[in-house]
Parts: structure tokens; sequence; C-alpha cells
């Protein structure tokens, strides 16, 4: 149970990290003073490094650790485990993306609207939803 625990809590962390620095984006993207722009770049950097990656990694370790330990079997047997890791993956995928965005706005070449991040603010709350009620409910 202890696994479990921490890996929800570092999933959780993870999870702000990733709702919270889209809007950070859109909010980036509005402003046009310059002290403001570098602190959205302080901002963005300190989220990304010091929570969102760290929230990730022990996300990963708790989770491919539970794996091992006691759930390797329904690795083979369980269709909701290989949907999960499939969107895991995924998710992943989508943190490195925002780890672009992140570096373009440190860059000052950011091309996307407020309204673009506004929209992609919004896939984590579909890879949560989808994860959690797989792992819960386990429908196949």
């Amino acid at each position: 149970m202890w696994l479990k625990a921490f890996h929800l809590i570092f999933m959780v962390t993870w999870f702000a990290g990733l709702f919270y620095l889209p809007r950070l984006f859109v909010y980036h993207t509005m402003t046009s003073d310059v002290v403001s722009i570098e602190r959205f770049k302080i901002m963005e950097r300190k989220l990304y490094f010091g929570i969102m990656m760290p929230g990730m990694v022990l996300t990963l370790v708790f989770g491919i650790w539970m794996l091992v330990d006691y759930a390797w079997d329904l690795y083979r047997t369980s269709h909701w485990l290989h949907l999960k890791l499939t969107l895991l993956v995924l998710l992943v995928a989508y943190h490195f993306w925002c780890g672009k965005w992140l570096l373009d706005f440190k860059h000052d070449r950011n091309i996307h609207s407020h309204i673009f991040y506004r929209w992609i603010n919004e896939i984590p709350v579909i890879f949560l939803f989808a994860m959690v009620l797989l792992a819960v409910i386990k429908p196949f």
C-alpha cells in the first residue's frame, strides 16, 4: 500500500503542474510588458523543473515498482492495464511537448495564441479521467 500511496501522491503533484503550466502559457501569451514576461519565464521554469519533472519521474518510479512487485501477472491478462500504460506514454509525450513550448517561451519564439494554450490546457483532464477510470473500474 505504501507504493500505491506514493505513486498517487506524486501523480497528483505531476498533474497539478500539467494543469498549471499551460495556464501560465495562456497568461504569458497575453502579456506584453518585459517585467511580466520575465516573471512568467521564471515561474514556468520552476514549475516544470522543480515540480513537474520530479513528479513525473517519481510517479513512473513508483508505478513501475508496483508493476514489477505485484502487477506483472496482470500485465499479461488485463487489457485495461495495456491501455493505461499506452495513455501514460502519451501523457509523458505531452509533458515533454510542454517542455518544448517552455523553451519556445524562454527564447521568445512562441508562435501560438492564448486560445491555443486554453485548448491545450484541457488535454491533461482527458488523460486523468481516462486513467483513473481504467485503474479503478478495470473494465476489461
